[in-house]
């Protein structure tokens, strides 16, 4: 992977017939923005993840893809710095707008049990008013003339999440990042998905994945690997601190003490990830509350 950011807005060849263009909305959560990918050479384009309403990278795709229809748009999910600006370029261009389904789609039970709770999702933000107009199933393959994409469904970002198989290259979105680990933010992120994704990510045995942060992965079970380990490592830590007591102790606590060397703005998403390894236990019976799971809730061992 390279360290270099490539210009916002210009479109670089990845792979034959897979273009990227990088969306102006570097953050600490987006690391130099969000790669908007352009699929296909001929004259009909798929284009996956158009990124945040901006209307400096509209246009860019529109110059990028001049001279071609676009034909399908694609969404890997729906947090705002992937999916908004799709309504306007479905609206230009008259494609359609296909994706797993909306922000609330394909949550397991017990994060719909916490969303009917009232607990809202953080983190990122979520596109609450996205409505695809196509609803892909996993496993489901579109195609245009010189491209075609398998839809896996890779909830634990977020429920609704695809990663999009392009032969031996995979798109992944954000649940595999080439900067950083994945934000699991409940009740749209879920551990236990998160890392049943990872495993079946890594029997595809993709030559190469393309994320949605950062530079294309050239060592995909490498990264996977990483991703894996990492969790176990933070949960880990999470059940060390847990015995280290005293007495019950809340994500945010948990939080402050696993994360200490981390800037103050980046905490609130540190104690969702904790949070999410806390349900994560819980489901496991590794851990226990006297309530209901809910941010302020108590942790103790088991």
């Amino acid at each position: 992977m390279t360290d270099t950011a490539p210009e916002p807005g210009a479109a670089t060849e990845i792979e034959p017939g897979l273009r990227r263009v990088l969306a102006p909305n570097p953050s600490p959560m987006t690391h130099w923005g969000t790669n908007t990918y352009l699929l296909g050479s001929g004259r009909e384009i798929c284009v996956v993840d158009p990124g945040p309403e901006d209307s400096g990278h509209l246009e860019a795709i529109l110059a990028a893809t001049r001279g071609a229809r676009i034909s399908q748009i694609v969404v890997t999910h729906s947090h705002k710095d992937h999916s908004p600006l799709a309504a306007r370029l479905a609206a230009h261009s008259g494609a359609s707008i296909a994706a797993f389904g909306p922000s609330e789609a394909g949550r397991s039970p017990v994060m719909q049990a916490l969303a009917a709770s009232g607990f809202a999702g953080g983190g990122e933000g979520v596109d609450a008013d996205f409505a695809p107009d196509r609803l892909l199933s996993d496993g489901e393959v579109i195609a245009g003339p010189d491209w075609s994409l398998e839809a896996l469904h890779t909830p634990g970002h977020m429920g609704n999440h695809l990663c999009l198989a392009l032969g031996d290259v995979i798109l992944t979105g954000d649940h595999v990042m080439g900067w950083a680990s994945s934000l699991v933010s409940p009740p749209d992120g879920d551990v236990s998905d998160f890392m049943g994704s990872c495993a079946r990510l890594a029997l595809r045995q993709a030559r190469r994945l393309a994320p949605g942060h950062g530079a294309p992965i050239e060592d995909p079970l490498a990264r996977l690997d990483w991703l894996i380990s990492h969790r176990r490592g933070r949960e880990a830590q999470i059940l060390e601190a847990l015995g280290a007591g005293p007495g019950p102790l809340t994500a945010d606590t948990l939080a402050s003490r696993i994360y200490a060397d981390i800037p103050p703005h980046l905490l609130p998403a540190a104690q969702r990830n904790v949070f999410a390894h806390l349900i994560d236990l819980a489901v496991k019976g590794m851990v226990a509350t006297p309530g209901a799971l809910a941010p302020d809730s108590p942790f103790t061992p088991v």
